[in-house]
């Protein structure tokens, strides 16, 4: 698809591309980035991200914090909370007890697979609620109070 072809219908043809490499390569788990698809295609950023639209709209992928998009497949539950509560959630279900080391920033953003800066305004925001004691830079923070099942609701 070269700048020359008309635009009309080409996020329809890179949805379509998109949706079999979904369909053939069950490990993809997000899709390419924005601007490769920009460039492979010859198209604009519009017409990438209508593509994407399409694949929203019919269930096969979703946005994700910091302009990525995610793979959805039947039968994947994906949990939608705010990452500052699926952080919380760690403390019961690691049943980690007050005073206990809390995981490091790297260690949970590869558990939740977003960065780790997302992660530190996360764990930013349990401090401010009481949950977490900060050790400092480069030290370990560690729980300062467990949630109850209020809290986690």
């Amino acid at each position: 698809m070269s700048q020359a072809a008309s635009p009309r219908g080409t996020f329809r043809q890179i949805a379509d591309v998109l949706k079999t490499r979904i369909n053939d390569d069950q490990e993809m788990a997000v899709l390419p980035p924005v601007s490769d698809l920009m460039d492979r295609y010859g198209v604009s950023r519009g017409v990438v991200l209508r593509a994407f639209q399409l694949l929203r709209s019919s269930g096969d992928a979703e946005p994700v914090p910091g302009g990525r998009w995610r793979v959805l497949r039947s039968g994947d539950v994906v949990d939608r909370r705010p990452l500052e509560e699926r952080i919380a959630a760690v403390i019961t279900d690691d049943r980690l007890e007050a005073g206990a080391p809390f995981p490091s920033a790297s260690a949970l953003a590869t558990r939740f697979g977003v960065s780790r800066p997302t992660v530190t305004k996360a764990l930013d925001k349990l401090e401010a609620a009481g949950m977490l004691a900060s050790g400092g830079q480069g030290k370990v923070r560690t729980v300062r109070a467990v949630p109850n099942r209020e809290e986690r609701s």
